[in-house]
C-alpha cells in the first residue's frame, strides 16, 4: 500500500502568540506530532505562512490582543481558523508543565480532537465599533473620576456647588475664587484642565459614533434597537456591537447567558437553587443594559410600573437586574423577528427616532434631513404608513411621504 503524499494529510496546527514572535506546532488526525514547535518572528511569519500553510489545514490560536490581526492574515490560506476562548482552556492554563512549546502542541491536539472552545470572530465593522466605544468608556470614566475628585474637594471644605453646570466656562471664576491652600489650588487647576481637555475628545468620539450608527452596516439594527426605552445612540451601538450577529442566539435564553445576566444554578440530586448572576459574559453588554434599565424605569411608565412591582420583594439592585434581563429578551425578539416594540404607538416611535437624525446632522450637516430620515426608519419597522406629522415637545413635526422616501433612496 502506498503512503499518502504529505499534501493530502490534514494537519491541525496550534499557535501560541506573543508580542514579537509565535510558536507553531502541528499534529495529524491521530494526534501524532508532524511539526515540532517552531519559533517564528512576526517579521518572517507572512512569508512562512504563504509557503507552508495548505488549504486543507485547520489552525487554532488562543485569543489574545493580536489574535484578530493574526486571523485576518491567514484566514484565506487555510480551511479554518479557530480562536480559542482563553478562559475555557484548563488543560493549558492549569498544566504543571507550561511552556510556549507545550502550549502550541496542546492547542494542536485539542484542535484535532474538536475540543477547542471557540469564540465568535466579529466582522471588521463590529471590531471597529467595539474599539471606538471602549475608548469612549475610558475617557468618560476618567471624566467622571475627575468630577468626583472636585466634588470631594468641595465636601472637604463644606462648600456648595455653583448654580447650573458647575464645570461650565461661566463658573471658572467661581472655582478660582475658592479659599484653598496652594496644594489644593494646584489639584483644582489640574482637574479643571483635565475636564477641559477631555470634552473635545469625547465630542469627537460622539461625532464618529453618530456617523457609524447611520452607516449601512448599523442602520437597520439601530432602527430596531432604538425603539427600546432607555436606549440612545451610544448605548444602542454598545449593546449591538457586543451582541454582534443576533442569529448566533437561537433563543433569548442564550443571549441572556451570553450577557452574564442569567442566574447561576447550583443543582445536585434533590437540591436546586438559584444564585447570583453569573457575570460570565461580556461586561460592556451587561453594564450598558443596567444603564439602559435605569433610564427605562425613570422615563417609561410601563417599566417604572414593573420596577415598582419587583421592588416589593427585591432590593433595588436586584430589581434593576431583572429589568435589564427583560429588556434584553425584548431586544432579542425585536432584532431576530424584525418587529416593532409593541408598547409604543407609531407616534411614540417617530418621536423616539427624532433624536437620532438630530445627532447625526449636528456632526454631519450633509446627512439626510430629519423628516426623510424618520420616514425611512418607520418604513424599515413597517409602521406609521398613515402618519404624516406628529408632536414633539408640543411642536408639530412633518414627515416625508413613503413615495418621497422611495424616490430619494439611491438603492
Amino acid at each position: 500500500m502506498s503512503l499518502p503524499s504529505p499534501s493530502s494529510v490534514i494537519r491541525f496546527l496550534g499557535v501560541d502568540l506573543h508580542k514579537h514572535f509565535l510558536y507553531i506546532a502541528a499534529v495529524n488526525s491521530l494526534q501524532e506530532i508532524v511539526l515540532r514547535p517552531l519559533k517564528i518572528s512576526f517579521e518572517n511569519w507572512p512569508a512562512w505562512a504563504r509557503d507552508h500553510l495548505l488549504p486543507t489545514e485547520v489552525v487554532a490560536v488562543e485569543s489574545t490582543t493580536n489574535s484578530w490581526d493574526f486571523y485576518d492574515g491567514i484566514v484565506g490560506l487555510v480551511a479554518r481558523v479557530e480562536i480559542a476562548n482563553a478562559g475555557k482552556l484548563p488543560w493549558i492554563n492549569k498544566s504543571r508543565v507550561k511552556t510556549d512549546k507545550h502550549d502550541s502542541i496542546k492547542l494542536a491536539k485539542l484542535c484535532a480532537a474538536g475540543l477547542i472552545p471557540q469564540v465568535w470572530v466579529p466582522p471588521f465593522h463590529i471590531r471597529e465599533a467595539r474599539c471606538l466605544l471602549a475608548h469612549r468608556r475610558r475617557l468618560v470614566g476618567l471624566q467622571t473620576m475627575t468630577r468626583i475628585r472636585l466634588h470631594s474637594l468641595l465636601h472637604r471644605h463644606m462648600l456648595e456647588l455653583p448654580p447650573g453646570n458647575p464645570f461650565s466656562d461661566k463658573n471658572l471664576g467661581w472655582w478660582d475664587s475658592l479659599p484653598l491652600s496652594p496644594p489644593e489650588k494646584i489639584l483644582l487647576r489640574h482637574s479643571l484642565e483635565i475636564l477641559d481637555h477631555l470634552k473635545p475628545q469625547i465630542d469627537q468620539l460622539d461625532a464618529e459614533i453618530s456617523r457609524l450608527s447611520d452607516s449601512p452596516e448599523w442602520r437597520d439594527p439601530m432602527t430596531f434597537a432604538l425603539q427600546i426605552p432607555g436606549l440612545g445612540i451610544a448605548l444602542g451601538l454598545t449593546i449591538l456591537s457586543a451582541i454582534g450577529d443576533i442569529s448566533r442566539f437561537d433563543s433569548p435564553k442564550k443571549l441572556v447567558g451570553y450577557s452574564g445576566l442569567g442566574a447561576s444554578v447550583p443543582a445536585s440530586g434533590q437540591t436546586f437553587r438559584q444564585g447570583r448572576i453569573t457575570k460570565s459574559g461580556r461586561r460592556d453588554l451587561r453594564t450598558a443594559l443596567i444603564e439602559t434599565a435605569w433610564a427605562a424605569v425613570n422615563y417609561d411608565p410601563y417599566w417604572k410600573q414593573e420596577f415598582d412591582r419587583l421592588s416589593q420583594r427585591l432590593i433595588p439592585g436586584k430589581a434593576i437586574v431583572a429589568i435589564a434581563r427583560r429588556l434584553l429578551v425584548v431586544l432579542w425578539h425585536v432584532l431576530s423577528k424584525r418587529q416593532s416594540y409593541r408598547h409604543l404607538t407609531d407616534v411614540q416611535i417617530a418621536s423616539k427616532m427624532m433624536r437620532w437624525p438630530w445627532s447625526v446632522r449636528r456632526h454631519h450637516p450633509d446627512a439626510v434631513p430629519g423628516r426623510l430620515f424618520i420616514r425611512r426608519r418607520l418604513m424599515t419597522l413597517g409602521v406609521g404608513k398613515n402618519l404624516s406629522s406628529f408632536q414633539y415637545y408640543n411642536l408639530p413635526r412633518g414627515l416625508a411621504s413613503e413615495e418621497e422616501a422611495l424616490a430619494s433612496t439611491p438603492e
